[in-house]
């Protein structure tokens, strides 16, 4: 009798063994798997590492695909990869042109010998794109003008000489030189050509604020819809489908600052319904895209995320939206777009103030994921903390 409750004991024992081994293994294998997800998302800065000894065309590559992320504030070369598929998914024309933009400005920044660290980190790519996007988004040539490519790649490459010039004015407040490039070629660029230039002519931007001539009622869808859109409009991509793509390749790179994109194109768009602005601004994501990229500078990126630096990015993302509205009616009388002027200008004032929110600021040569520069905060904080306990003692 003994001995069969000994040798049940025994299985049940082995059994338990087996089942917790099993256990093991597969919470093993899982965190194996998450781990390895992980290598994918934030700033990816195993990848450059692995880059070093390979051909110049990957590093090429590479240091584009960070560009073109760089555009949404985004530094992960697999979000340029998706957000390059959602702008060939909208319009090959400007996924061509886009493309054409990051290069020819990476690789300007390649021959004057710019910094090889801003070179690899896409620093001189993101300029080159969004100005040669926006001369094919305002161009009346239509798709596959090739003279096009002329001035685009003339304006892509003079963003990298705009930058280096204003990178030590700006070095000495701890400032980003941002899209202030872009913002000032697309300008000089448009008053140069146009709206009748036989070469490179463009359709005039329409004014916000002009009132509507087809009544004032609004749908509830295509305003939802627009705030989707605002994140896209920030690539000046217009189609639904696109957008989500992009708001995708935000959340691979940031959870945290997809939501503060989505959160900062309500806002935008909020701002847009309080000032009676043209249903189409809504409907298009015009209205909201400033408002998201004022959003995501504060939320996370350039201060450490906190309920303080929440509610201020919420702030910024108002004041970028009216400033927007403010700026595209005064530039719009003369058919001038105002691009992202507002969230640039409002973001620089926003880094510059003084005050308990200054000590949530990131210095510019640290800035990384969002996610990241909160764990390095606590990290921060834990060692002071530890510091102050060894000294009480």
């Amino acid at each position: 009798m003994f001995e069969v409750h000994e040798t049940a004991a025994g299985m049940w024992m082995d059994t338990k063994t087996e089942v917790e081994e099993a256990s093991r293994n597969h919470s093993g294998r899982s965190r194996r798997v998450m781990s390895g997800l992980l290598l994918f998302t934030g700033d990816m800065e195993h990848l450059d590492k692995c880059m070093l000894d390979k051909l110049f065309v990957l590093q090429l590559a590479v240091w584009g695909l960070r560009g073109v992320a760089r555009v949404i504030l985004a530094n992960n070369p697999l979000s340029g990869v998706l957000i390059l598929a959602a702008l060939y998914w909208a319009s090959p024309w400007q996924g061509l042109l886009g493309s054409l933009g990051v290069l020819a400005s990476t690789l300007t920044a390649v021959i004057i010998g710019q910094d090889s660290a801003e070179v690899s980190g896409g620093l001189h790519g993101f300029n080159g794109m969004l100005v040669s996007l926006l001369m094919g988004v305002f161009s009346t040539a239509g798709d596959w003008y090739w003279w096009l490519l002329l001035p685009v790649c003339l304006g892509s490459a003079t963003c990298v000489f705009l930058f280096s010039g204003l990178s030590p004015v700006l070095d000495r407040w701890d400032l980003p030189v941002s899209v202030f490039p872009f913002n000032i070629i697309i300008v000089l660029y448009l008053l140069c050509t146009g709206t009748d230039n036989p070469y490179f002519p463009y359709h005039p931007a329409t004014p916000p604020g002009l009132p509507e001539h087809n009544g004032t009622e609004l749908i509830a869808v295509e305003v939802t819809r627009g705030i989707l859109l605002g994140v896209g409009q920030i690539f000046a991509c217009g189609a639904l489908g696109p957008s989500l793509l992009i708001l995708g390749a935000v959340l691979l790179y940031s959870p945290l600052l997809a939501a503060h994109a989505l959160l900062g194109s309500a806002v935008g768009t909020l701002a847009g319904l309080s000032m009676a602005v043209r249903h189409e601004s809504l409907y298009s994501g015009l209205s909201g895209f400033n408002g998201a990229l004022g959003c995501m500078a504060v939320g996370g990126l350039f201060f450490t995320f906190s309920w303080r630096t929440h509610l201020f990015a919420i702030a910024s993302a108002f004041l970028s939206a009216y400033a927007d509205i403010a700026l595209s009616n005064l530039l719009g009388t003369v058919g001038l777009p105002a691009g992202s002027w507002a969230a640039t200008l409002t973001a620089t004032l926003m880094l510059l103030l003084t005050g308990s929110l200054a000590a949530y600021r990131i210095p510019i040569g640290q800035v990384m994921a969002p996610e990241h520069n909160l764990r390095s905060r606590s990290q921060w904080e834990a060692g002071n903390t530890a510091d102050r306990e060894c000294t009480d003692v």
